[in-house]
């Protein structure tokens, strides 16, 4: 399947959407059973859009490692505003390090790309 570079990254944008509204979905089924089914909806849409972006050309460690990073930090920081569950700053500290070494994973993944062209 061939994607324009945008497209790659709004399927990537929208599994990580939907994997963050399953999981704090899930939390809130806790009380409310009926979000259940976002949670289900949430996870299912999650997997078929990180398919896409993987079909679309993203290299899987690449895509992986943006879409848990970005899951992680913003279910943390939902969850705080949402569900008022701690954010201290020892774990904004361990968000940065997750996020700083997927950023790591991506130069590397642009460098080997880049390499393999022969224009690196």
């Amino acid at each position: 399947m061939k994607t324009d570079v945008g497209g790659k990254w709004l399927f990537l944008a929208a599994a990580i959407a939907l994997e963050v509204a399953g999981s704090l979905s899930l939390k809130g089924a806790l009380t409310t059973p009926a979000l259940y089914a976002m949670v289900a909806v949430g996870y299912v849409g999650a997997f078929a859009f990180l398919a896409l972006t993987l079909r679309a050309g993203v290299p899987l460690g690449v895509a992986y490692g943006i879409w848990g990073a970005s899951g992680v930090a913003l279910t943390a920081g939902l969850s705080s505003l949402i569900y008022h569950e701690p954010l201290t700053p020892l774990m904004v500290a361990g968000i940065a390090v997750i996020i700083a070494g997927v950023l790591c994973v991506e130069l590397g993944s642009q460098r080997a790309r880049a390499r393999a062209e022969g224009t690196g």
